[in-house]
């Protein structure tokens, strides 16, 4: 098992979609900028753009000492015996900066983009680390640590495989209150490193837009709605974009102070890292200025 001091996270980082909108090299230019201004880990997904351990690469090469974690790879798109060595391979080529976290995704990107068929998630992701753990892996460097694994994961049941699998867990768009169940149902030991959506501006309505932008497509998928509603919310607040209460509990928003404050919130009910997304007008080009500027106040927050 691999702790989160193991993994050398860092307390903040910076989750993004944005480095698929640029071209890889200039991706690369933005991960080594991210890394100058002390930012512990760069966190990016996987669904319509790079393929993840690709994306990692070239994440990793541009960079020195961040950590570059996939938030995350999707069990579908690779078998468990190509996830393993891709994993352990970018670890051991980059002295260990490498963090894999996998999820189920979700039925329309399964089904309707891949192709496949989205069953049993549960059982899938018991299954798929139970079979990266007994992986083949004949190389230089298979004596060496396995690189941390974390799994998105927001119900009881996809918590204790985390619990029981998995170095931790991944939380995305959930309250501080819903971290806190996170890390009760993990235990002391184990990673949460919670995304935490942040717009930085002191514009309610600026802020409200925004977020109810980000959260349209989040509010049409399952397994997000019914991690709400196991938080409290009810179906007026999942309305296409969200309800403004729904959309203020998951989107802190501010200036860098009160931003700071929602991150402590987060590690206060047991997050070990958060990695904050930065949300714009529009999901195409880098927010170069919106991650240069939070970054004294939270990075050292």
């Amino acid at each position: 098992m691999t702790t989160a001091e193991e993994a050398g996270l860092g307390p903040v980082g910076i989750w993004t979609e944005s480095l698929n909108a640029v071209t890889p090299a200039v991706a690369g230019q933005a991960a080594a900028e991210l890394e100058a201004q002390g930012w512990g880990t760069l966190w990016f997904g996987e669904a319509y753009g790079r393929e993840a351990f690709t994306q990692a690469g070239l994440l990793l090469a541009a960079t020195r000492r961040m950590r570059v974690a996939t938030g995350i790879a999707t069990i579908w798109a690779r078998d468990p015996v190509a996830a393993n060595a891709a994993s352990r391979t970018l670890s051991a080529t980059y002295d260990g900066r490498f963090v894999l976290g996998l999820g189920v995704s979700h039925r329309p990107l399964v089904e309707r983009v891949r192709g496949g068929s989205y069953t049993r998630p549960v059982s899938a992701m018991r299954e798929y680390l139970t079979a990266m753990a007994g992986a083949t892996f004949y190389a230089a460097e298979s004596a060496e640590p396995r690189p941390p694994v974390v799994i998105a994961a927001l119900g009881p049941r996809m918590l204790e495989v985390s619990r029981e699998l998995a170095d931790g867990s991944h939380p995305y768009l959930v309250t501080p209150d819903q971290t806190a169940l996170a890390r009760a149902a993990l235990g002391p030991d184990k990673i949460v490193a919670v995304e935490m959506g942040a717009v930085l501006t002191t514009d309610r309505e600026t802020a409200l837009r925004r977020a109810h932008a980000h959260l349209d497509i989040y509010t049409g998928l399952p397994n997000y709605r019914n991690n709400w509603l196991r938080g409290g919310f009810d179906e007026t607040d999942l309305v296409r974009g969200g309800s403004d209460r729904l959309a203020e509990a998951l989107i802190a928003w501010g200036d860098e102070a009160a931003i700071l404050r929602r991150v402590r919130e987060h590690h206060a009910a047991g997050a070990d890292h958060v990695c904050v997304q930065v949300l714009m007008e529009s999901p195409f080009g880098l927010p170069t200025e919106p991650w240069r500027e939070p970054a004294p106040a939270l990075v050292g927050g």
